[in-house]
């Protein structure tokens, strides 16, 4: 379980395909804190710790994670957002996010808000997904690549995020660009609202 308040990037420092998986190598300021099978958020995806070797870190991505999520594309010197998982004693800052990615979405659009950045996504829409929750909510909560973000201006396919200019220097928001591919993960409240109600 995560907050989605990102602690660092994590840079990549090796990729390896072995069959349908990827070993992804980073290396951050906590790798020597980590241990083996810790949890760790990647652009939102969590992943388990698999090897530790001095500041850096191995996980590994199967196949559904791949398809569901932009890791795949990663290469050597990119920058990932990484958040440990959350401990149960003291505040949420963010919201809950399960690590457990939804779907990817590009950037369609950047624009000023005095000072912040409106940046606008969308994603493919598919009606059966969105009536088990798989949607936004103005004022909801979803997550980008890993970040807790607050929805603006929802459509059936598409929202935006106001991003402070502190969040764009410390994550990876200041590597996006229209046309950039993120991970999205939906509100896990709304998907067990919607889940209530056909049920009932």
């Amino acid at each position: 379980m995560f907050s989605g308040i990102v602690e660092e990037m994590a840079t990549v420092t090796a990729v390896i395909k072995e069959q349908e998986n990827i070993d992804i190598t980073l290396t951050c300021s906590f790798a020597s804190q980590l241990r083996i099978d810790q949890s760790v958020a990647h652009n939102g995806v969590c992943l388990t710790v698999v090897a530790i070797e001095g500041d850096t870190y191995t996980v590994t991505a199967m196949k559904e994670t791949l398809e569901r999520s932009n890791l795949g594309a990663l290469s050597v010197g990119d920058r990932v957002n990484v958040e440990r998982s959350m401990l149960m004693n003291g505040r949420l800052d963010g919201h809950i996010v399960q690590g457990h990615v939804d779907q990817t979405a590009v950037c369609t659009d950047m624009s000023d808000a005095g000072g912040s950045t409106y940046f606008t996504f969308r994603y493919p829409y598919d009606r059966d997904m969105a009536r088990r929750g798989y949607f936004t909510v103005d004022k909801g909560s979803v997550t980008v690549n890993g970040v807790s973000l607050t929805v603006c201006n929802p459509t059936e396919d598409s929202f935006q995020v106001a991003i402070i200019p502190y969040t764009r220097a410390n994550t990876n928001f200041a590597d996006i660009q229209v046309g950039s591919t993120v991970n999205i993960e939906f509100d896990i409240l709304g998907k067990y609202i919607a889940r209530l109600q056909s049920l009932v």
